[in-house]
């Protein structure tokens, strides 16, 4: 795999209005829904990606949630790269995971989402 790659829920009207941002920023990553994908070859959790946007990095490793964003941003330009530095940076770090949780747990609700956006708790 030559470059990352970002999957997200095309069920959820929020999560592809949000995976629509990284070509505006000319992040260096795929984005494709994770419905379109084989996941278990690229070693995705199906249910945790239902929960956490995920990214597919080159070298097989796979990121979730703020994670996963950070690791996205990092391949864009100086800006981009910056956000990502920042966001696992200590102390931002756990405050960028906190904020993920809240968004995706409030994500029907937000822009674009719809009841079926929501997820279920674990």
């Amino acid at each position: 795999m030559g470059r990352a790659l970002l999957l997200f829920d095309a069920d959820c009207g929020f999560c592809a209005r949000a995976a629509a941002v990284a070509p505006r920023l000319r992040l260096d990553v795929d984005v494709k829904p994770l419905q379109d994908v084989d996941l278990r070859p690229l070693g995705v959790s199906a249910d945790r990606a239902k929960r956490e946007i995920p990214l597919v990095a080159p070298d097989g490793r796979v990121r979730y949630g703020h994670e996963a964003v950070a690791g996205a941003l990092a391949t864009g330009g100086r800006l981009p790269h910056l956000a990502a530095r920042i966001m696992l940076s200590w102390p931002i770090d756990g405050l960028a995971a906190a904020v993920y949780r809240l968004v995706a747990r409030n994500r029907h609700r937000l822009p674009g989402g719809a009841a079926s956006c929501r997820i279920t708790p674990r």
